[in-house]
């Protein structure tokens, strides 16, 4: 079916609207889509969710836009295609309810055909409702985050998200490949209908294969065509090395079929096509993970939905970023944590390359909040992830799909181990060539009352394993899967291999500062394929998760380990991110993701110093926690007070100097708890701090942190300067403080006023200070850190565009901007 983008001039209010009356009495404001309709409200104390949230609450709104149905569309089909809708939508035509989605993530159609009137303009209202707080366990959003498409066609055209395309084989020179096209007859006669599949090299267009198959579709019926074909020489897909086909589709509608064949005088046809890559998938415990006979081991990330500064609207560039910058630390894989992803963020992982751990639910039946989707679970899964899986399953970049995570009918309660089972058959009945998988945790939670009151409570605790009844209560939850999900478990993998031989592990979810000593045995152990850090990029919500304590050893009201700094105690309000990432909010790299780095292979030098407030203090990391180490040498005030200095490094030794004077040279840690990492202490004293990496008494690479001066003017480095005006594209602007020598002043917390004028629009403004209540969506912010970040997003209407930033005492800075025609 054609489809066209709606994503224009929507009109947005607060409430429930029920009535056209209501038209009236609120004018609403216009808004484009994708549009988070809560990023922009104001957070507060006291919201229900409280640190999940980030502080922000919900509630009930509504979007509407008048939408003409030409006159010669009548005699076909016409629906709404989402992508999802955060969330318990209702979607009205004209005034009356035509369907209701209740999960936010999930993708749906809506058939409008029998519900609207050709040939005049027709209400399109959606109501959402994120209210019934707390819904989740990290920011949600709220409203048509992901867009909106209008599709229409022929009476016969191929079912929306009805193409599947798989690699059966590559051998000999040639890809064995198999297409599956779901078509739709909305017509009250049998007909036949040719279907014309061609594979196209998505780069030049060039016709690489020709396929046809004639069936016959039932009335009012669906049915599949079926077909067989090969590519010789084919070129295949990975993550490093994304070659892509797109696979082009047309359904004509040939005649009747009654007792025999009536040939149509007017055949009608419709189109669709989707990105499609050659490549493979197995894995087992012997060879581990192959991406087309090659074993890949997975190093992943987590993902939440949001984007920072933008909530969670989800834009091909926002996402494409993303993976960019995932990919120049090292990752190969993310998994979309807790949920399915935008239909952007696939696109982006099949064009960059980059493997996608596909993941379902969060909650099946059990809830883990009190409106979250347990509520409607058993009623909705099988609709829900028979969605995801078609929309999802012909993309190269999803390698594996993921039925949950830390489900708490791990253990069998609420029918859980016969739910694990037939989630996996109904994936696997969509899909038959990827591994599927789960999150599964340790027994924290998911237990009756009578084994629950022997462990421990906290979130992720691995003190429970003196006993083999983990792997007694969730060996039949792991049935059907065929790579079992390991979160946080990391010291049972060598124990169960010897128990389950021919069990695949996966690391689905590890804790980010133990990368260093757990990598390792990743890497050499084949049955186990991967590591998934939560998370690779920070998030809204779950605030606080990541955090680092200094505390005196006899301090009686000092937290003790680190589940007494989980956000539940310890993230009072403003606390809004996670700060457990290895990007932050703004996508620049963190001390951590330099970790990573260098575990992974990178042979730079990375220094670091800690506050000198920190000195002689115990140091409490919570688990998903990272310590507090500063791209900082200005502490003044501090002159002559001892301060310690931490490099990151994989080479041999470090040396370090201060003003051109050794502090010493030491052999690079290799030992728990921070392999790849030396510490040195000094007195303080302004100037140039290096540190040179040696290896074999040879410098590999070096550092260096330098006193700046005070700030004297504001930088402004537009990631590009032109945009395309097509409402979706984005700008990003780095805003840095800078001293008289243009070096970034680290410690700059200045307060920053942003005006834009011309043809785009200030998306989003602000930081990546994790503790806040400032509004992204106004023109104000702090700089944290000497840094912050604006995001300009283009509109329908190409032009100049010029943003100034302005800090009182500093001269006020601008950048030309552009938005080009589409």
């Amino acid at each position: 079916m054609k489809s066209i983008a709606l994503d224009e001039k929507w009109t947005f209010r607060q409430g429930y609207l029920d009535s056209i009356g209501m038209l009236c009495t609120d004018l609403g404001v216009e808004v484009n889509l994708p549009h988070d309709g809560m990023i922009g409200t104001e957070t507060v104390p006291d919201a229900p969710a409280g640190a999940d949230m980030g502080y922000f609450t919900g509630g009930q709104t509504n979007y509407t836009k008048y939408v003409s149905i030409p006159k010669e569309w009548e005699g076909e089909c016409v629906g709404l295609q989402f992508d999802g809708v955060m969330m318990n939508a209702s979607v009205d035509i004209n005034g009356g309810r035509v369907a209701l989605q209740h999960n936010g993530y999930m993708p749906f159609f809506v058939d409008l055909t029998k519900h609207v009137t050709f040939g005049e303009e027709n209400r399109i209202t959606i109501n959402v409702n994120t209210g019934m707080q707390p819904n989740s366990r990290w920011y949600t959003g709220s409203g048509l985050y992901r867009g909106v498409k209008l599709l229409h066609g022929p009476r016969v055209h191929v079912v929306p998200d009805g193409i599947y395309v798989y690699t059966k084989e590559i051998s000999d020179g040639y890809a064995f490949l198999e297409a599956l096209v779901d078509v739709a007859n909305d017509t009250l006669e049998n007909r036949l209908a040719k279907i014309t599949l061609t594979l196209l090299d998505e780069d030049t267009g060039a016709v690489c294969a020709v396929t046809q198959r004639v069936i016959r579709v039932g009335a009012c019926g669906r049915e599949t065509a079926r077909t067989a074909f090969t590519v010789k020489e084919p070129r295949l897909w990975s993550a490093e090395d994304p070659q892509l086909y797109r696979v082009g589709v047309t359904v004509e509608d040939i005649g009747v079929y009654r007792t025999h064949f009536v040939k149509n005088e007017n055949v009608t046809v419709d189109e669709a096509s989707v990105l499609f890559g050659i490549r493979t998938v197995t894995a087992d415990a012997v060879r581990g993970l192959r991406i087309n006979g090659k074993t890949v081991k997975l190093r992943g990330g987590c993902l939440h939905h949001d984007n920072g500064l933008l909530g969670s609207v989800s834009l091909y560039e926002a996402e494409a970023r993303k993976i960019k910058k995932l990919k120049s630390e090292g990752f190969n894989a993310i998994r979309t944590a807790h949920n399915p992803p935008s239909s952007a963020l696939i696109e982006a992982c099949d064009r960059l390359g980059m493997y996608v751990f596909d993941e379902a639910f969060d909650a099946w039946s059990v809830g883990k909040r009190g409106g979250d989707y347990n509520q409607y679970f058993e009623a909705d899964w099988e609709k829900d992830l028979t969605a995801f899986a078609k929309r999802d399953r012909t993309h190269p970049c999803v390698i594996m799909w993921s039925t949950g995570n830390e489900i708490p009918e791990r253990g069998g309660l609420s029918d859980g181990y016969a739910l694990a089972a037939r989630l996996a058959e109904t994936i696997r009945s969509l899909d038959g060539t990827r591994p599927v998988s789960n999150g599964i945790c340790s027994l924290w939670s998911g237990l009756d009352d009578t084994l629950a009151i022997s462990q421990n409570q906290a979130q992720n605790a691995s003190d429970g394993f003196g006993t083999h009844l983990w792997e007694q209560v969730t060996e039949p939850f792991t049935n059907g899967l065929d790579v079992v999900g390991y979160n946080y478990m990391e010291d049972i993998y060598e124990r169960d291999h010897e128990m389950y031989p021919d069990r695949v592990i996966l690391g689905s979810e590890n804790f980010p500062k133990e990368i260093g000593f757990r990598w390792p045995m990743v890497e050499s152990h084949d049955y186990v394929i991967g590591d998934f850090t939560w998370t690779a990029w920070d998030y809204l919500g779950e605030a606080g998760i990541g955090k680092a304590a200094y505390v005196d050893a006899d301090d009686p009201k000092a937290p003790k380990n680190p589940w007494d700094l989980m956000p539940q105690q310890t993230s009072p309000y403003p606390w809004r991110l996670a700060n457990d990432a290895d990007f932050d909010i703004t996508g620049a790299m963190k001390p951590q993701g330099a970790y990573r780095s260098i575990v992974w292979g990178s042979e730079r030098t990375c220094l670091y110093s800690m506050h000198p407030d920190t000195y002689g203090k115990k140091e409490i990391t919570s688990m998903w926690g990272f310590p507090y180490v500063l791209s900082c040498w200005n502490y003044a005030g501090y002159e002559g007070k001892p301060v310690d200095i931490v490099v990151f490094s994989r080479a041999e030794e470090v040396e370090v100097f201060l003003n051109g004077e050794s502090l010493g040279r030491k052999p690079v840690s290799k030992d728990r708890p921070l392999p790849y990492s030396v510490r040195f202490e000094t007195a303080y004293r302004p100037g140039k701090l290096e540190a040179v990496s040696y290896v074999g008494g040879r410098e590999i690479s070096r550092d260096e942190l330098v006193t700046t001066g005070e700030a004297k003017s504001i930088r402004l480095i537009p990631e590009k300067t032109e945009m395309r005006a097509d409402g979706h594209d984005l700008i990003y602007v780095g805003i840095e403080i800078t001293d008289a020598d243009g070096r970034v002043v680290p410690d700059a917390e200045i307060p920053l006023t942003a005006e834009l004028t011309g043809s785009a629009v200030l998306a989003g403004f602000g930081s990546a200070n994790p503790i806040t209540d400032e509004n992204y969506t106004d023109k104000e912010t702090t700089v944290y850190r000497g840094r912050a970040m604006a995001v300009i997003r283009s509109g329908y209407a190409p032009g100049e565009c010029c943003l100034e930033v302005r800090a009182e005492g500093l001269e006020p800075v601008r950048v030309g901007l552009s938005a080009e025609p589409v």
